[in-house]
């Protein structure tokens, strides 16, 4: 038998990112779990984020983000990321993340995160509590670890966690 509730986040498990935004020098990061593909041809992505963020503040002045998708190893990083401002704390720094040039972005991705995507900001709807940042997926940064010899993503060994009802998972535990 299936009961019927009322309307709620129920869609699990969301995938966790780090995100890396604004210009090189200052960049700095947020943690953001309402992030996914709306489109392969072109390559899109979305990141939502609430207006009253600093995270949202500074990829509306540059169009431009980065998803850095963490490691199991990580979550006492993503919690520091997605607790603290951006506008008190320089996150790369209290989390001994290593910035690094990103190939067509002036945003740094994140040295430790197996897997970074470089995007350019294509739209932003606004959407109530949150503003969803449209954008085209313009390069992939990989660990070579996680790679095949074709240059294809092995996910499996990327040790990659995901988010379900305010709880972090490893995705080959889900």
């Amino acid at each position: 038998m299936k009961e019927i509730l009322e309307p709620s986040l129920a869609l699990a498990p969301t995938p966790i990112a780090l995100i890396s935004y604004g210009e090189f020098r200052k960049s700095n990061i947020t943690t953001i779990a309402w992030t996914g593909i709306i489109c392969s041809d072109p390559m899109m992505v979305y990141v939502s984020i609430r207006p009253s963020r600093y995270a949202h503040k500074i990829i509306s002045e540059t169009n431009e983000f980065v998803i850095n998708l963490p490691n199991e190893k990580q979550i006492n990083e993503i919690n520091i990321c997605g607790t603290k401002s951006g506008r008190d704390l320089d996150k790369f720094q209290k989390c001994n993340f290593t910035k690094v040039k990103t190939n067509k972005i002036s945003t740094a991705y994140i040295k430790e995160c197996p897997i970074s995507l470089e995007c350019k900001v294509k739209e932003v709807k606004k959407l109530g509590t949150h503003d969803m940042f449209i954008a085209e997926i313009v390069s992939v940064i990989a660990d070579d670890k996680i790679l095949n010899d074709k240059k294809s993503i092995l996910f499996e060994r990327a040790n990659l966690i995901s988010y379900v009802s305010a709880k972090y998972f490893k995705l080959n535990e889900i």
